[in-house]
């Protein structure tokens, strides 16, 4: 069977969101056009769909990596902050991002949270992520015959 470790992340993600975009459990907050992702950052987004490739992404953040909570996911979307003439360092995302696409990821029922640990992926969330993941494999047999060995 695939999995989201036998896919280039950059296709999955944007499977999955694609696929997100479509459920209609997920629903944009009013405040995703105007908000930064983060303290390195000097503007908000400029893709009009930036929730859902977020929410895939903390979706196979999750599935790679659960269980894992706000704070690690905010220094995995974080980035380098300029602090003008002073060496830049690195700055965390933000954590309400995080915060919320974890509890819509938990209202669609692929993530649930674990006692004191953070989230992990339900059955549901891993049958999410491993069926987009054999599509991604099956379109990119398509584009190199090679691959379709593992399709």
């Amino acid at each position: 069977m695939t999995t989201a470790n036998d896919v280039p992340a950059d296709r999955l993600i944007k499977k999955m969101a694609e696929k997100l975009k479509a459920d209609q459990r997920v629903k944009v907050p009013e405040w995703a056009p105007f908000v930064k992702t983060g303290l390195h950052a000097e503007r908000g987004p400029t893709q009009a769909d930036w929730w859902h490739s977020r929410l895939a992404a903390v979706l196979r953040k999750v599935y790679l990596q659960g269980p894992i909570g706000t704070d690690k996911l905010s220094q995995t979307f974080g980035g380098t902050r300029d602090r003008g003439s002073k060496p830049n360092r690195a700055a965390k995302g933000s954590r309400s991002i995080s915060r919320h696409s974890l509890k819509q990821l938990e209202a669609c029922g692929y993530v649930v949270p674990q006692k004191k640990m953070g989230r992990i992926v339900t059955p549901e969330g891993q049958k999410f992520v491993d069926n987009t993941a054999h599509e991604v494999i099956q379109e990119l047999a398509k584009e190199n015959p090679a691959l379709a060995k593992y399709a």
